[in-house]
C-alpha cells in the first residue's frame, strides 16, 4: 500500500498514527510506503493522484483498490486481508 501525502496537508497529518498502526497490526502480510508528493510529483501523476491523502493498494504490481480521504485503521486493514489471502 502506497500513501500519497505531503507535510503541509491536514488529513494526511491526521493520517499518520492509522497508518502506524495499521503497519504494526499487518506485520508481514503487507509493505506500507509513503510517498510525499512534493517531493515525488512524477510519482503522484503516473497513478493519478489529484488530492491528497491518497491510498493505493497493489497486488503483484497491479493497482487493486485505490481511495481518497481518510481512513479508519479497521477499514484499511480489513482491505489488506481481502487482498493478502
Amino acid at each position: 500500500m502506497v500513501d500519497f501525502y505531503a507535510d503541509w496537508c491536514g488529513p494526511c497529518k491526521a493520517m499518520e498514527p492509522v497508518i502506524e498502526k495499521l503497519k504494526h497490526e499487518v506485520g508481514e502480510k503487507a509493505n506500507i510506503l509513503k510517498v510525499d508528493v512534493d517531493k515525488n510529483p512524477q510519482a503522484a501523476s503516473a497513478f493519478g493522484v489529484r488530492s491528497i491523502p491518497t491510498l493505493i493498494l497493489f497486488q503483484k504490481g497491479k493497482v487493486v483498490w485505490k481511495q481518497t480521504g481518510v481512513l479508519s485503521v479497521e477499514s484499511l486493514r480489513q482491505i489488506i486481508m481481502e487482498f493478502a489471502e
